[in-house]
């Protein structure tokens, strides 16, 4: 929920308070240790880019986007009983994002290596920050980019899809995050995301990781050029 709405329902008399709070608990999102994704024969993954963001009062359309990557997880699923047509069927698995500051291949080819396992077979369009997947031990696919959607929704259907949940959640439940703070709103997403499958062990997961990060103090987040709020190093 957004802290204006934990403010009302915890009848708390400053926006600021809930605001801490709730990055307290983000920050019980990120496990410093994390694995990376991908590896399984079976499995390989999809990459991309995206740009976050709006309009923002007074300042035009725009202005306050940030460039997020994302990889994900792509998995078969196979369907049980004789009766259904269908044998089986891609679904997402485990999500990294974090925040890049351009489309380098210096910033997406270390956002893959610090997420994605060596050896992973990867899926990208043909962007030339992708180009050298292959030299750092990946099996890279690079899909011809005949326009941007089209690929997206053609041969990058999983990552599409993260992203498109995540914007509706971020304007939806959020209205919009500021890019001082849209990493720890991204490890919140990841961590939700990656444990839809068992919303049980989410809970006595955060406390877990909870108990080895430090969170964020008051002066820390609202500091005019502070640090990000959890680490952009890791997913969740």
């Amino acid at each position: 929920m957004s802290a204006v709405q934990f403010q009302r329902q915890l009848d708390l008399s400053r926006y600021e308070t809930a605001f801490q709070i709730l990055h307290k608990l983000r920050a019980g999102m990120v496990r410093p240790d994390q694995d990376r994704i991908g590896g399984k024969p079976e499995e390989h993954v999809e990459a991309d880019k995206t740009y976050v963001g709006g309009r923002t009062r007074g300042k035009g359309r725009g202005h306050d986007m940030v460039l997020v990557a994302g990889a994900v997880e792509v998995r078969q699923r196979k369907l049980a009983g004789s009766r259904n047509k269908r044998k089986s069927g891609r679904y997402a698995g485990r999500v990294r994002l974090a925040l890049v500051p351009d489309r380098s291949a210096r910033s997406l080819g270390g956002f893959i290596e610090r997420t994605v396992a060596p050896g992973a077979t990867i899926i990208t369009d043909d962007w030339n920050g992708y180009a050298k997947l292959g030299e750092r031990g990946y099996g890279h696919i690079a899909i011809a980019q005949r326009g941007e959607m089209q690929v997206t929704e053609s041969f990058l259907p999983i990552i599409y899809l993260v992203f498109s949940n995540l914007k509706t959640w971020l304007r939806g439940i959020h209205h919009g995050v500021s890019p001082q703070h849209l990493q720890a709103y991204l490890n919140e997403f990841t961590f939700r995301f990656n444990r839809r499958f068992y919303p049980f062990n989410a809970f006595r997961s955060l406390l877990g990781i909870a108990g080895d990060v430090t969170a964020p103090t008051y002066a820390e987040l609202y500091a005019k050029k502070s640090l990000p709020t959890t680490s952009s190093r890791f997913g969740s």
